[in-house]
This record gives structure tokens, sequence and C-alpha cells, in this order.
């Protein structure tokens, strides 16, 4: 068996472990300050629309020799100042993005861009996405996440329960704002593939949580009948027992995400890997933190505010105290023996003892040497 594999059955075991339930308020605390901090951005810098949602026009060039920077330069002063976002594609073509362009100034700029990048303006392609059109993709984005969101507190709230169904929730809008929170920071453009990102993250979140609160449910089946566990330390086991194949899937899954954000993204220059890449590997990495920091200990901290398991802890910490008060009572009573210590019953020592011995022997070798032999001459 691997090391990997070694450590993964004895985390199943119970033989080894890591104290996530203990320590929750040092997750918590990182997660408010990661939180605070992509809300800070998204404030601050705000998102980068891009044409889908803002309208605009969309320039596809034949293939040149201009390079990104200088057609950007040219779209940018074509446009009069509108924001301009250029893509150098595979087969030498650039992908000219203009924001807020409406269809009256669409024509004078592709008279303008085929001028500067010197090719015919005929072969300039362009198409035009209204405001209206984009915010109604906006309007469906946001309703298809709505959806996606009650859905998925519902079939928790069936399948476990409500508290868990809660935590779910609160750990898929913790992705979420991470999620766009970087967005904001990193000025990556918001898209329609950002959106598929977004959602796919939330899958893959929810199944890691799915994962952990499957097990749970498991081992605390009956742990109102038993002394020897608080809720709050098999929430803990039932993480550590899922803890390697929590890693193994999120680092499986961000692998080939990986290579799709710096390969395709960064070298072949790929916008729309970008979009949906960036959102995988955000999404991927705060959903597999979330189930296993933020999801799990909201559970505990819900179920151990109920009476039952009020009483549970009670009666575990009893059964502890009486259980090391005898052990140390037993501990005492063994060292008092190997230390040479009277018993309670103030039994003598025994005759041959070495405290005894010693202070006898001279007096007996005494006595010996006056006495008769009892041998005839």
């Amino acid at each position: 068996m691997s090391k990997l594999g070694n450590i993964g059955a004895r985390l199943y075991r119970g033989e080894v472990g890591y104290d996530f339930i203990g320590k929750r308020k040092i997750w918590y605390g990182i997660s408010i300050l990661i939180t605070i901090t992509a809300i800070v951005g998204l404030a601050v810098r705000g998102l980068n629309m891009g044409i889908e949602f803002s309208g605009g026009a969309v320039f596809t060039t034949p293939k040149t020799s201009v390079s990104a920077s200088q057609a950007q330069h040219h779209a940018e002063s074509a446009s009069n100042g509108h924001q301009a976002v250029v893509q150098k594609l595979g087969n030498g073509t650039l992908r000219i993005q203009i924001s807020e362009l409406d269809t009256k100034e669409a024509l004078p700029v592709q008279e303008e861009l085929a001028k500067d990048l010197n090719v015919p303006v005929q072969d300039v392609n362009t198409q035009l996405v209204g405001p209206s059109w984009g915010e109604e993709i906006a309007n469906k984005a946001w309703l298809g996440l709505g959806i996606f969101m009650v859905l998925v507190v519902i079939y928790l709230a069936i399948a476990f329960e409500w508290r868990m169904a809660l935590a779910a929730l609160i750990a898929l809008v913790h992705d979420l704002t991470i999620t766009v929170g970087v967005y904001a920071l990193v000025g990556f453009e918001v898209t329609p593939g950002t959106v598929i990102g977004l959602l796919t993250i939330l899958g893959y979140s929810l199944y890691d949580t799915v994962v952990v609160f499957d097990s749970l449910k498991e081992a605390s089946r009956g742990v109102t009948k038993q002394s020897r566990y608080t809720y709050g330390e098999i929430a803990n086991r039932s993480i550590n027992s899922t803890l390697v194949r929590s890693i193994n899937t999120t680092v499986v899954a961000l692998l080939p995400v990986a290579g799709l954000l710096f390969v395709g993204g960064g070298f072949l220059g790929a916008g729309m890997l970008n979009d949906i890449s960036l959102a995988l590997f955000v999404g991927l990495a705060a959903g597999a933190y979330s189930s296993i920091f933020i999801a799990t200990p909201l559970v505990a901290d819900f179920k151990e505010r109920e009476p039952q398991m009020k009483a549970l802890a009670r009666r575990v910490r009893a059964k502890r105290s009486s259980a090391a008060k005898a052990d140390s009572g037993a501990g005492e009573a063994e060292g008092a023996v190997q230390d040479g210590e009277e018993p309670q019953d103030g039994a003598p020592a025994a005759a041959g003892s070495s405290s005894a011995g010693p202070r006898s022997r001279p007096a007996d070798r005494s006595r010996g040497r006056g006495r008769p032999s009892g041998k005839r001459r």
C-alpha cells in the first residue's frame, strides 16, 4: 500500500486525525478575512463585464501582422475612447471587442479599423450586441443561480436535515463570493463562459460537501445512546475519514483546469478558456476548502446547541472525568508500592526486609561467639 493510502486507511479507522472542529474559529476567521477582501475588491474595482452583458460590437479582421496592443490602441482611437479588448487568434486574425458601441457608431469604426490595420473594409466582419440582449442574459443567469440554490436546499433538507442544508448553502455562497471577488481583483472579463464556470463549481463544491455529510449521517446515527464521543468529535472523525478522498478528487479535478488556465489561456491566448478555467480553478479550490473547514464545522455548531447534544456532552465529560480519577487513584497506589511505602492497612514489614536485616545481623553474630559450641573435649 502506498504511503498516502496508508495514511488514508489510518484516518478512516480513527487512528490518526486532525482536530478540524476544535479549531473551527481559526477557519471561520480565515474565511471571513478572504470574503471581506473579495467584497472590497468587488466594491472598489467592480466586475469587467463582457460585451455580451454590456452591449457593443465585435470586429473580426483577416490575418494581419499588427500586434494586439497596437490594434487595441487603434480601436480605442477609432471609437473615441471606448474600452476595447483585443485577442490575437491562432491563425493570425484579430478579434476586437468594443463595449457600449451602438449601430450608428459601428460602421465608422469598422472603416477606421480597416484603414489603420491596412486590410479591406469588406473583410472586417462586424457583429453587434445590444445592451437589452445582454441584460436578458444576465437576468437568466441570476434566475438559474437562484433556482439551483433553492433545489440544493430542498434536496439536502430531505436527504439529510435542515441544518446541513443551511450549512451547505452558506458554503456555496462563500465559494461564489470568493470566486467573484477574484474575478474583480484579477480583472478578467465576465462572459457567459464565466456563468457556466460558476454553475459548474457549485456542483463540485456540493459533491464534496455531500460526501462528508453522508459520512457524518452514518456515524452520528444513535449518537445520543452512547457516552463515548460528543457530536463535534464524531463530526471531526467524519472529516478525517473522507479527507484523503476529498483531496484526491480536488487535485484530479484541478490538474486539467490548471492546464486550461495556464497553458490554454496563458500561452495560446484563448479568451473563452480564460473565462471558464479561472472560475473553475478558484471555485474548485474554494469548494474543497469550504466542505472541510466551513460546512461540517457549521453543522457541528448548529447541532451542539440542541438540548440533547448538550446533555450528551455533559455525560461524556462526566464519564471521562470519573475515568481519569480512577486512573489517577490506581496510578498513585501503584507508585506507593514501588516506592516501598507501608500498605494502608498497617501491616508490618516482612521479617527479611532490608531495613531490619542489617541492624540484627551483628547482634546475632556476637551472641553466636559467646555461646558454647556443644562439643565435648
